[in-house]
């Protein structure tokens, strides 16, 4: 069984105990449910940088990234440094994550934030909204291209925006459907954990246009950026980058600075 077959399974055994634990109807009566959502494609669109900062403590590949940050602080922080928007890690096994680092994230700043999540099951849409997100995760991989349809959907009914994640040519054609909002090629490879840009320019030419471009890990660098924004990207996902660092907001500001 390769880390994702892994997690998945994991995320089912979460999922289910978290929805004995907190029924459906309680996440609708949360305060932040009624909230209107901030667009990130809006954000993207009016950018020179298209940063999405992401808030990750640790991760299978790379284990330990930091534990010293605390989401308060970051969240702040990349909102003055004029990020597009804020990925938020709320996996706890793998990544270190939790909701309570949403719910503290949207309580701090003003971005659009992506729950950053393995989405197995629509609960888990439901907790995004209730906890303050504007925006989900779709992975292409470890789901079909129904429960893609019917969690998008699902997303858009909430207003929340649909960021789909592909690996490979066969993943884009499975899933491309009006409900979503972004496509993001991640250039790890999930099974081996290899990165190449290449991935991102390869698939570049086969997203409709429709869709905004995203290009997701291994950039951890100015020219990265200049080097994929030919092929029509117009969001980069940066974790790791920013969040290695003593102060992950000064971080995120000095590399839009060099690269706008």
């Amino acid at each position: 069984m390769n880390i994702l077959d892994q997690i998945v399974n994991d995320k089912r055994k979460e999922v289910d105990l978290r929805r004995s634990l907190i029924p459906t109807s309680q996440l609708e009566q949360s305060v932040l449910f009624e909230r209107d959502s901030i667009s990130l494609t809006e954000r993207l669109k009016n950018s020179d940088s298209g940063i999405i900062a992401e808030h990750k403590r640790r991760s299978p590949s790379k284990s330990i990234i930091n534990q010293n940050l605390n989401v308060f602080d970051v969240a702040q922080g990349y909102e003055s440094a004029g990020v597009c928007g804020m990925s938020v890690l709320t996996d706890g096994k793998y990544f270190g994550g939790s909701m309570d680092d949403l719910l503290l994230a949207r309580a701090s700043c003003n971005l659009p934030l992506l729950r950053k999540e393995f989405i197995i099951h629509t609960y888990q849409i439901l907790e995004a909204k209730a906890y303050g997100a504007d925006v989900i995760l779709l992975i292409a991989s470890i789901l079909s291209n129904i429960e893609i349809k019917r969690f998008s959907e699902f997303a858009k009914s909430l207003n929340l925006e649909v960021l789909l994640e592909i690996h490979n040519e066969e993943e884009l054609h499975k899933s491309v459907m009006p409900s979503l909002d972004m496509i993001g090629v991640n250039n790890r490879n999930l099974k081996t954990f290899e990165v190449s840009l290449e991935t991102s320019k390869r698939l570049s030419t086969l997203i409709p246009d429709d869709f905004i471009k995203i290009s997701e890990s291994g950039i951890s660098n100015v020219s990265s950026i200049k080097e994929l924004q030919p092929y029509g990207y117009q969001g980069f996902l940066i974790g790791e980058n920013f969040m290695k660092t003593d102060n992950a907001g000064e971080s995120a500001k000095s590399f839009i600075k060099n690269l706008i």
